[in-house]
């Protein structure tokens, strides 16, 4: 067993789909695919029982683990601890981040970091990516999480992944039966309909009003959030219906609704990339956390 494999393995537990943990892992399916049989094969057992999908634990899988976590943690910790030790790293680090992003942990970036480089004084800023884009371009912010593919223009800028949007739904709903039957969801379909959403300063306000335009699509804005949660909330006591990032769709507070995929999706996906204005300085703690993205225990 080795710590690839862990990781490997932790990703598609979380997920549930292989191609997805590949995103997620920054390998391909095949090469994931590989691992894992090789680690079943190590142990002699199946650590996931495989349909065409969905993707689950085995016993064993289970039983595995919360030794995989432990795994990656300790030696997270221990090059931690090295580079502590050998790289005294001073000043200040300020970051901002759109919330519930779905590629990046930032707290746990946040949490690493500090325990790396504890010298650091760092600050950190939740705003919507609009705004995170204009302070990091005006230099208040040295990295910022953000969800846009807009206003970027000559900002050092790096994709950490994609995913589709889904329309929300209360299980009522008179579209919620398209989740049962797994069909899409025409844009159409929404004409006139309350949604809730973001502020527009939001990633996702912006690309669901370009979805919605570029549809000639006209909804009701009934209600506006700055709150993932809030949102997931105000959908499930019926207020509206909600298009959101795919990953949103599975959090515990989503259970209750219905997610289902719109079509056509062509040239709208949920992006989120890593922006900042101090890229090249090396010796900056800025670029020290961007060391971090590309460690995989890290994400």
């Amino acid at each position: 067993m080795d710590l690839r494999q862990m990781e490997y393995l932790l990703a598609v537990a979380e997920e549930r789909h292989f191609t997805r943990a590949a995103e997620l892992a920054g390998i391909t399916q095949s090469g994931l695919s590989a691992a894992i049989r090789g680690l079943e094969t190590e142990l002699g057992t199946a650590l996931f029982t495989r349909t065409t999908r969905r993707v689950e634990l085995t016993e064993a899988g289970r039983a595995l683990l919360p030794y995989a976590r432990r795994m990656l943690t300790q030696a997270a910790g221990a090059r931690d601890a090295v580079v502590k030790a050998s790289h005294e790293v001073t000043g200040s680090l300020r970051i901002g981040a759109e919330q519930c992003l779905g590629f990046v942990d930032v707290a746990a970036l946040l949490e690493r970091f500090h325990r790396r480089y504890p010298r650091v004084e760092t600050h950190f800023t939740q705003a919507g990516s609009q705004d995170l884009v204009a302070m990091t371009r005006s230099g208040d912010v040295d990295v910022a999480f953000v969800a846009t593919t807009k206003h970027l223009g000559s900002l050092p800028h790096r994709t950490l992944g994609q995913e589709s949007l889904v329309l929300l739904t209360p299980p009522e709903h008179p579209l919620a039966a398209d989740a049962a039957s797994g069909h899409e969801v025409p844009w159409e379909a929404l004409e006139g309909a309350d949604v809730i959403d973001f502020t527009p300063s939001w990633g996702m306000r912006d690309l669901n009003d370009d979805a919605f335009a570029a549809h000639g699509v006209h909804r009701h804005v009934r209600c506006t959030v700055n709150d993932v949660h809030t949102l997931l909330d105000l959908v499930t006591r019926r207020l509206g219906v909600a298009i959101v990032p795919r990953h949103v769709a599975a959090k515990p507070q989503a259970a209750p609704l219905r997610a289902m995929a719109m079509s056509p999706t062509t040239g709208l996906s949920w992006t989120v990339s890593v922006v900042s204005s101090a890229w090249d300085r090396v010796e900056a703690p800025s670029a020290r956390l961007l060391e971090l993205l590309t460690d995989a225990a890290a994400a």
